[in-house]
């Protein structure tokens, strides 16, 4: 039976996973432009383009080392979901 409480637990799983999923890709590159960010002030160089491309390159980067293990534990909390959903409608 699909009660409050397993209702809250599978959102609180399902953000769990969306924050986890958006920290792998979003912080490589935060990092990355934070240092070209840092040269850029070093050298004084201010071009607003300058920290886009390796911003850019290092996400692509995550996505092709880390797109798999994400892929796999995205797909296994959906088929979590669905062997759950047997029990919870009757």
């Amino acid at each position: 039976m699909l009660t409050p409480e397993v209702a809250v637990d599978l959102v609180v799983e399902a953000l769990h996973i969306v924050m986890l999923l958006v920290v792998l890709l979003v912080v490589p590159g935060l990092v990355t432009g934070l240092l070209v960010a840092l040269v850029q002030a070093a050298t004084q160089i201010n071009e607003q383009t300058l920290s886009f491309l390796p911003r850019l390159l290092v996400t692509l980067l995550a996505i092709i080392l880390m797109g798999r293990w994400m892929s796999g534990y995205l797909m296994d909390f959906c088929v979590s979901i669905f062997q759950r959903a047997a029990t919870l409608v009757g």
